[in-house]
């Protein structure tokens, strides 16, 4: 059985994936570009930016620019990237940015160690601050991410127990003080996933925790990502994390040049043949994907820049 959403949420996080994986330099005024033309497109939510150390992400020295030179846009939420309580604190210097909080865990504490340079009971301490910081100043605390829910290059297969112990670590530690999480969302950061993988994970979330929202932030690794969201979308899922072009990748990915999160413009190609709604303009979105290749200089992974939508081909081929 089937539980198509009529309509999802497409979160744009090109800016923010792509340009802190290229090798660069890339302009700021190249970034502020492809930001203002996705504000064109109907997506509802944009990350811009990535507030981490320079020294660490050198792609992202020039977030303070890129976030107070682009064009904001009414009906759209623009959002950051923090990791830490420094980074939540340079958050809140901007003005017009969505600030709603987020905590975050992964199912592989290889993984975390790596990433994030700390261990589960530390991070959990660190999510805890976060909150605290996000009380102090009068932000909600809606959604929770799980890393590595599908598998780990570092630690192989992730059992899907694991995957529900992780989303409850996190939910007990935001009723502890006093909040209630809206959204659950699963990363394939590493690309495991597959589409029974994603069933079984979605279906195990939701049978323990039927009123939560479930996102999905999936990694096209393998050529996996469409063929996953399409298993999302038949669980119920409305809401995806995307980036256009493909743009991004993860830096633990099996191999360097591996494609980065789904394509925004492939997964509104899915939801629009699906007669899913997205609210988001294709011929536009596809431009924004030239674009994307454009600024950063070579092809990008997204099968549709090459194969275009099918609107025109219906068209010449309509009696």
């Amino acid at each position: 059985m089937t539980d198509l959403p009529r309509r999802v949420q497409i979160n744009e996080e090109g800016p923010r994936e792509g340009f802190q994986i290229e090798p660069g330099p890339i302009a700021t005024a190249r970034k502020i570009e492809l930001i203002d033309a996705l504000s064109e497109t109907g997506v509802s939510k944009i990350q811009v930016a990535s507030l981490v150390n320079p020294k660490k992400v050198p792609g992202w020295a020039d977030a303070d620019a890129v976030i107070r030179g682009f064009a904001r846009k009414p009906g759209v939420d623009y959002h950051v990237l923090w990791l830490n309580e420094r980074g939540l604190e340079r958050a809140l210097d901007y003005e017009g940015l969505e600030m709603v909080g987020s905590i975050s865990t992964t199912c592989s504490e290889t993984f975390m160690r790596r990433n994030t340079d700390r261990g589960f009971e530390q991070n959990l301490q660190v999510q805890r601050n976060q909150i605290a910081t996000y009380k102090q100043h009068g932000i909600p605390v809606k959604r929770a991410s799980v890393m590595a829910a599908f598998g780990c290059n570092y630690e192989g297969e992730i059992a899907v127990s694991k995957v529900v112990d992780a989303c409850a670590s996190l939910i007990d530690l935001a009723r502890e003080e006093g909040l209630e999480l809206e959204v659950l969302s699963l990363a394939d950061t590493m690309g495991w996933g597959n589409p029974e993988s994603v069933k079984r994970r979605v279906g195990a979330v939701r049978e323990r925790w039927p009123e939560k929202r479930i996102g999905l932030h999936l990694h096209d690794t393998r050529g996996m990502g469409v063929a996953n969201a399409y298993a999302g979308l038949q669980m119920g899922v409305d809401m995806f994390d995307s980036t256009v072009g493909g743009l991004g990748g993860c830096p633990f990915a099996a191999h360097k040049g591996a494609a980065g999160n789904v394509a925004t413009e492939e997964l509104v190609f899915l939801c629009e043949e699906m007669g899913i709604e997205t609210g988001i303009d294709l011929d536009r979105l596809l431009d924004c994907a030239h674009l994307a290749e454009d600024i950063v200089g070579h092809i990008l992974p997204s099968e549709m820049i090459r194969g275009g939508s099918l609107k025109k081909h219906r068209a010449a081929t309509a009696h």
